[in-house]
């Protein structure tokens, strides 16, 4: 989802009702990020608090390229990082996901092998048909084993965008809550789903029922899953006890727009990109009698800080046998404190841009390649702004392009390199890049091989199922990421 796509965010449409009530009785988070413009690499920074670079959900084969964990990647979140739900065992949390993992496929990488207690979801997007002799269909699992796959099992119309699984997720999270609400058992829920990924889904009550379209009625339906899930906190009494935090892993896909991506709002280009409209987000945090009703906050937030604050609400210490990016938040959020801190935009192994206060500076541009442009993949539609959009890699580290996102949203207007605002700005700025890339050390990239034997042939469970698929010889080879 897009920063744009909420009511509260200016949304015309004004069809999030219950996000927006979310944002009128919690705090709401203008200026928060993702850790990268793509799904995979942002999921494994929100629960490991660290950049993508440093957990190993980056690539080196080529400079600055955006990767994820397809069917055939044959990494995933490595052993040595610590997730979230492994942590807060230590102070007595049960913890589940719901919906899309995205962390690596093959067994060894799955939820319940870091941390979590249950899983109802797909290890990787619900990307098909598939025929399951090239390619096999993406499976779903309940826990350790699958129990159906995607279009087999769990149909998703592809013609009319019809699909059930929002509402089985609803329902799995819903009855998770009761259950620990009963049991009296601190929780951790990770709920998520996945319908405003492309292709596009909704479930029949709301097809056609947004003036959006398509994905406005996927929107729909999630805006309204998230007010039955803070009913039910409310309901079952533990609304006052339960941090609450709605937010997406990257900015509206354009590319897939409009039929089947959303609204980043003011903001430039979108998902794949390190322009505001790939990593600027959505974010609302709720806790009542906590948090005070219907503030903003302008604190720099970044999904990694999630990691950090989680812990900080279970009594916990972050790990310091490691560096940790997400800060805590829990200052801003009771205090309306502003802790001061850069936000670093990342596309693959390059930091692209960082921004301190309310000014940008990029030191590389890209949108994509002329290749993938003349071929209609634009990550940046109607939006070109000469020297900022390129279309080539550029490379501005010796006088990086400078913008005031409060004067301007849209990074149209680069702040002149001759201006006393230009001079200062950068005087601060350039001190933050050199200490952080001093201190960093780079984790060992998950991202690089691909080989189809890997694919989700013959997933745990399927023996049982009678629905295991043949896998072809292993031929590892290096992964081609074209953006």
């Amino acid at each position: 989802m897009g920063w744009g796509d909420l009511g509260v965010f200016g949304a015309p449409s004004k069809e999030t009702p219950n996000l927006d009530q979310m944002a009128s009785e919690g705090m709401l988070f203008p200026d928060f990020y993702t850790a990268n413009p793509l799904c995979s690499p942002s999921r494994a920074a929100l629960l490991t608090g660290r950049l993508p670079i440093r957990n190993g959900f980056y690539t080196t084969n080529a400079h600055a390229r955006n990767a994820y964990t397809p069917q055939d990647i044959v990494g995933g979140i490595p052993d040595s990082e610590l997730l979230l739900p492994e942590l807060l065992k230590k102070a007595g949390y049960v913890s589940k996901i719901v919906g899309k993992w995205h962390l690596g496929h093959r067994p060894q990488f799955h939820p319940l092998k870091h941390g979590f207690d249950e899983w109802f979801g797909s290890p990787n997007c619900h990307f098909g048909p598939y025929d399951n002799k090239a390619t096999p269909n993406i499976p779903v699992y309940r826990d350790r084993e699958m129990i159906g796959r995607y279009y087999d099992d769990f149909k998703i119309d592809r013609k009319t965008g019809e699909a059930n699984l929002t509402q089985i997720y609803l329902q799995e999270a819903l009855d998770f809550i009761s259950r620990h609400q009963a049991r009296q058992q601190p929780f951790f829920l990770y709920w998520a789903i996945d319908a405003t990924h492309a292709p596009v889904y909704a479930s029949k009550h709301f097809l056609g029922t947004s003036q959006r379209g398509l994905y406005g009625d996927a929107v729909r339906e999630i805006d309204d899953s998230i007010g039955k899930i803070l009913k039910s906190l409310q309901n079952l009494g533990i609304s006052e006890n339960t941090f609450v935090f709605f937010t997406s892993d990257n900015g509206a896909a354009l590319i897939s727009a409009p039929k089947q991506g959303g609204s980043n709002g003011p903001f430039l280009c979108g998902k794949q990109t390190t322009f505001e409209g790939g990593m600027r987000e959505p974010a609302i945090a709720w806790w009542p009698g906590q948090i005070p009703a219907g503030h903003v906050s302008h604190q720099l937030g970044n999904v990694m800080d999630l990691f950090t604050t989680s812990l900080s609400l279970a009594g916990l210490q972050h790990p310091t046998d490691r560096q940790v990016d997400g800060i805590d938040l829990l200052p801003a959020i009771r205090q309306g404190r502003v802790i001061d801190r850069p936000i670093f935009y990342y596309r693959g192994n390059e930091m692209m841009a960082v921004r301190r206060g309310l000014y940008k500076a990029h030191y590389w541009t890209w949108s994509n390649s002329w290749e993938q442009f003349s071929q209609g993949v634009d990550f940046c539609p109607g939006q070109n702004i000469s020297g900022v959009t390129t279309h080539t890699l550029e490379e501005h580290t010796k006088l990086p392009l400078l913008f005031h996102l409060g004067r301007d949203p849209g990074e149209k207007y680069p702040i002149s390199f001759s201006s006393s605002e230009y001079q200062d700005v950068m005087e601060q700025i350039v001190p933050v890049v050199q200490q952080h890339k001093e201190k960093m050390v780079p984790g060992e990239p998950q991202l690089n091989v691909c080989d189809k034997a890997v694919m989700n042939w013959a997933p745990p469970g399927c023996e049982k199922l009678g629905r295991c698929l043949e896998p072809p010889k292993s031929d590892p080879e290096k992964c081609f990421w074209p953006h």
